[in-house]
């Protein structure tokens, strides 16, 4: 941790000490003194409403259940000592009782030595009795006798009152969540309403200039505001009551007006941006406004989720989440669940965990808790976890990763081949049916859709046709799709397997350069004029694609030994190129042609590349691959290719 000093009362606190790191444990430990002990909100509902929340008290049992000693089965109450003589060649003749005692029906006579009294399965049984005889082990000996042939011990088909739940037990502690299962038990004793835990109504604002929201027209330069929604959805997740406010500009004089309100009316505030102390970063500066001690810590060593804000204001907490979806949720569940589920009175979260190795080295920041998002896949000695992260301003990453794995403050790296826990992002893993990892293509979409459809889990990873191919040596994948080009032997992607690889065909696409149209540097030439001309203009801003992609390849072709501007920013998708392009951030790159075509943007062919796949020869037979190899072959496939601007092999 960085030195800083330490404060000791948190009325005299002097906002600017904060900007620092604290370790994860001692921002979470401080949050945590300034919050607690503190008394649950309670409210009272019937059983019927009661579904769900938490008791905010114990429960002890008014009565025994069963409330009397019951009868198990349908019989015969008896006395057990008249039977102790009964076997297969000496059958013991009872008397039977004038009475039958059903469900509900108070027992009338006692049972006499030498007499029974007919019963039904949860009677009560009558004073005198002390075992159930089975109505099977009997036989009828007159119109108002029976014979047993079996002895019978006491007890035997029983339950004595307070045998399932006692008077006076505790039946359900304080911060048990109610289930179908508590409510049974609840309602077996009479209790008709209980005491729950309120959920903790909880205030969510985005902050930002640039935020928009969903529905409304996007503006140059701005962005959707996906952080309400998602940290609104996380907090119903675990037990609060959230209330979305909406987007507020990076305005101080707004933005307090809006915080200051919030707190009024919710028992926690929740921001998302404006925690990085830029200067359109306003938040944390309004919280010394607000109350007292005000922030508990800024900055922690976590990423993603360094500029994380904790405070505490007259008693209420509020947190600045950062702005860059990944970040903001990995700090809310990492460091704001555990103190929102204490003050909803629920118990601890309880995450489900599994082990597997890492594929690749990791690298990672000494002196930060790194958590890695991560896709899982069963690989031939149990389960590989891909690193899935886009950067801490991915939305998609949570949604399309299975858990993630933590690296040591202490560690600058976790090894390729490396053992590593993996935290659940939810209590089941479904290792998927189909595993592709290699370069990514929209036109993968189009040949696994019927897959998904069937109910088959997909999982696609996009590493790049070299990472790809390492993978299915490995045996880490199904599929590897690859558009790899071999210079010594003019052809593509064959000459790069290896053994236990086989080739399936998949289809051609048109790679070229992408620029503007109109731009006169590039309309009407040939791709190698074309990068003549971009080299020639000392102006002109390329934007690449990273290692190992095959279009990567194709454009070093193009380049020789030039490294023209632009040449190190590296994308990893067909996308983002066009995107760079569209956006004046660059000049020109190489894409496929239907995206270039969707970004309106001008397209000079330059090769039809081979974008197939290597099949890992040893999961040819699974189901899920045979299912694959069928949709790429079938005809509404080629159609959906053919459409999409693909050329089926």
């Amino acid at each position: 941790m960085t030195k800083t000093p330490l404060q000791k009362n948190h009325d005299n606190v002097d906002q600017d000490q904060f900007l620092t790191i604290l370790t994860r444990e001692d921002a979470l430990a401080r949050f945590e003194a300034a919050l607690f002990p503190r008394p649950v909100p309670s409210e009272q509902r019937s059983l019927g409403d009661a579904l769900g929340c938490a008791l905010a008290e114990d429960i002890v049992a008014p009565i025994d259940v069963p409330p009397f000693d019951r009868s198990n089965v349908d019989g015969f109450a008896v006395r057990s000592a008249d039977l102790a003589s009964a076997g297969e060649a000496a059958a013991v003749r009872m008397m039977l009782n004038d009475e039958v005692i059903a469900c509900g029906t108070q027992p009338m006579r006692p049972v006499l030595s030498g007499t029974a009294t007919s019963i039904a399965t949860g009677g009560p049984v009558p004073r005198g009795a002390d075992a159930i005889v089975m109505v099977e082990h009997t036989q009828p000996a007159g119109p108002r006798a029976i014979e047993i042939r079996r002895a019978a011990s006491p007890g035997q088909f029983v339950s004595y009152a307070g045998s399932d739940i006692a008077r006076g037990e505790a039946l359900l502690r304080a911060g048990t969540v109610i289930g179908s299962r508590e409510i049974g038990m609840l309602a077996a004793c009479g209790i008709a309403q209980v005491s729950v835990a309120r959920p903790i109504r909880v205030a969510v604002i985005s902050t930002g200039d640039e935020l928009v929201q969903p529905g409304a027209a996007l503006r140059p330069a701005a962005i959707y505001d996906s952080n309400g929604a998602i940290v609104t959805a996380a907090i119903s997740e675990n037990g609060g009551d959230a209330i979305f406010l909406g987007a507020i500009p990076d305005d101080e004089a707004q933005l307090e007006a809006a915080m200051r309100q919030a707190l009024q009316t919710s028992d926690m505030l929740v921001l998302s941006g404006g925690t990085s102390k830029g200067a359109g970063d306003v938040s944390h500066r309004i919280i010394a406004r607000l109350g007292r001690p005000g922030i508990i810590a800024h900055g922690v060593a976590l990423k993603p989720g360094k500029p994380l804000c904790l405070a505490v204001c007259d008693g209420k907490p509020v947190v600045i989440l950062p702005g860059f979806p990944t970040s903001a949720m990995f700090t809310f569940h990492d460091m704001i669940v555990p103190v929102l589920r204490r003050m909803a009175g629920l118990p601890p979260r309880s995450d489900a965990k599994v082990t597997a190795k890492i594929p690749v080295r990791i690298a990672s920041e000494l002196g930060r808790t790194e958590f890695v998002m991560v896709s899982l896949v069963e690989g031939s000695d149990g389960l590989i976890a891909y690193p899935t992260g886009k950067g801490s301003g991915a939305i998609t990453s949570f949604a399309q990763a299975d858990g993630f794995l933590r690296i040591d403050a202490l560690a600058d790296q976790m090894p390729a081949g490396s053992e590593a826990e993996v935290t659940l992002f939810t209590p089941h893993v479904r290792v998927p049916d189909l595993v592709i990892v290699g370069s990514h293509c929209t036109g993968l979409d189009l040949v696994t859709a019927p897959l998904a459809y069937a109910g088959l889990a997909v999982r696609s990873i996009a590493v790049g046709s070299l990472g790809g191919l390492a993978a299915a040596k490995r045996g880490e994948c199904d599929f590897a799709p690859i558009h790899l080009f071999d210079e010594k032997t003019e052809s593509y992607n064959t000459p790069f397997l290896g053994p236990g690889l086989e080739l399936v065909p998949g289809w051609r696409r048109m790679q070229g350069i992408v620029f503007r149209k109109g731009d006169t540097r590039f309309e009407g030439l040939s791709a190698e004029a074309a990068v003549r001309a971009a080299l020639a203009d000392p102006a002109c801003i390329m934007v690449n694609r990273n290692q190992g992609a095959g279009t990567r390849i194709l454009i070093d072709r193009l380049l020789g030994d030039a490294r023209p501007d632009g040449y190190w920013n590296q994308p990893r998708s067909h996308n983002a190129v066009a995107a760079a392009v569209a956006q004046h951030r660059a000049d020109w790159g190489m894409t496929i042609a239907p995206v270039a075509h969707a970004s309106g943007l001008g397209f000079i062919p330059f090769a039809e590349e081979h974008y197939d796949f290597a099949l890992v020869t040893a999961r040819k037979q699974r189901a899920a691959v045979q299912a694959f190899l069928e949709a790429l072959a079938s005809e509404e496939g080629r159609k959906a290719l053919a459409r999409a601007g693909f050329r089926p092999a």
